[in-house]
């Protein structure tokens, strides 16, 4: 019988130096291998110049929306201020009727500079020659404000 000879069992000693491993490499900040995928710090110019683009676009969209906000606001202004005019036109001129909430009348204007509500429209005169000029057709509102539905661009509202 052969004798076995004892091993003696040496330590394994890794050859890579332990400050150059880590257990967790998916935390480290750069590839832990040459297989690893590129890791390239990014351009902070670049960072901050597509969020500069990023905060113009959008800042330039919500200005471009309250603008269009501004402009509805001011038309609306517009109107309002035209039906207050037309208004006081109206409750100036000379009207032999009462006038119904939700109906329609025309306001002309004299050659004497007077006013007249009528029920009668511009195109409703036939051939009789008229000595008014249509100044507009207006409904008359619950809040007693007049709608203007058609006016004579011709005729400016100065009070």
């Amino acid at each position: 019988m052969k004798k076995k000879k004892k091993i003696e069992e040496v330590p394994f000693e890794n050859p890579i130096d332990s400050d150059k491993i880590t257990e967790n490499p998916h935390n480290l900040e750069y590839g832990h291998h040459s297989g690893s995928a590129l890791i390239k710090p990014d351009d902070e110019g670049k960072l901050k110049s597509r969020a500069l683009k990023a905060m113009d676009h959008q800042t330039d969209m919500q200005l471009g929306q309250i603008y269009e906000q501004m402009k509805l606001l001011a038309s609306q202004a517009q109107k309002l201020n035209e039906r207050k005019k037309i208004s006081e036109f109206i409750y100036k001129a000379e009207a032999r009727f009462e006038p119904f909430i939700n109906h329609t009348y025309h306001l002309y204007k004299r050659k004497k500079g007077s006013y007249l509500l009528s029920l009668i429209g511009p195109r409703q005169w036939g051939k009789s020659k008229t000595e008014f000029e249509f100044v507009a057709s207006v409904k008359l509102l619950a809040d007693h404000t007049w709608e203007i539905i058609e006016k004579n661009d011709n005729v400016e509202f100065n009070g």
